[in-house]
């Protein structure tokens, strides 16, 4: 199945640079459709609302993680079958067993470029 090139995707990170950033990267593999929350709680609240091609989220935010975003994304039928990409600073074993467990559906350890991400996605969501 081709990938839709118009999907919404959610972006969730408390820190606006790496919001930037990630929004940059999308557009530069040809995603425009980019929404953003500043950490778990917000973006759940959003996906409520609608519904995302895809999730790419930061591992540490306060008050929800992103870990515990895609505990709760994953437990809520409305939301369980969103593919989800965890993006976090840390390459600890640990973390990515934990998110694997959780139902992550990729990983991406920062820093990162548009190659990277592009990888990531297409094996997530098919080529495009």
């Amino acid at each position: 199945m081709a990938v839709e090139m118009s999907m919404p995707i959610l972006v969730v990170d408390d820190y606006k640079t790496m919001i930037r950033i990630i929004r940059n990267l999308l557009k530069q593999i040809g995603f425009e459709n980019v929404d953003e929350a500043a950490d778990g709680t917000e973006a759940f609240e959003k996906m409520k609302k609608q519904k995302y091609g895809l999730v790419i989220s930061d591992w540490n935010m306060e008050p929800m993680t992103g870990y515990e975003l895609l505990q709760r994304v994953r437990s809520d039928d409305s939301t369980k079958n969103t593919p989800f990409i965890m993006v976090t600073a840390e390459s600890k074993t640990e973390n990515v067993v934990a998110a694997k467990k959780a139902g992550v559906n990729n990983y991406i350890v920062k820093p990162f470029n548009a190659g990277t991400l592009k990888a990531k996605m297409a094996a997530v969501l098919g080529d495009f």
